[in-house]
């Protein structure tokens, strides 16, 4: 699979998601004091992700 979100637990004990792509990383999260939270940011990015507006900068 090219692409996959990961949950991990930082060295600080919390867990944290990051997105890959070909085993880069595109992002990552906070830290979560839970793996439920960490799930639920994914769960948001997946839902709310899709129709966010891009916000240009430059």
């Amino acid at each position: 699979m090219a692409h996959k979100f990961e949950i991990y637990k930082d060295k600080a004990g919390e867990f944290r998601v990051r997105f890959k792509y070909n085993s880069e990383v595109i992002f990552s999260t906070e830290g979560y004091s839970s793996k439920a939270g960490a799930q639920n940011a994914i769960d948001s990015i997946k839902k709310n992700g899709p129709s966010a507006p891009v916000e240009n900068n430059g």
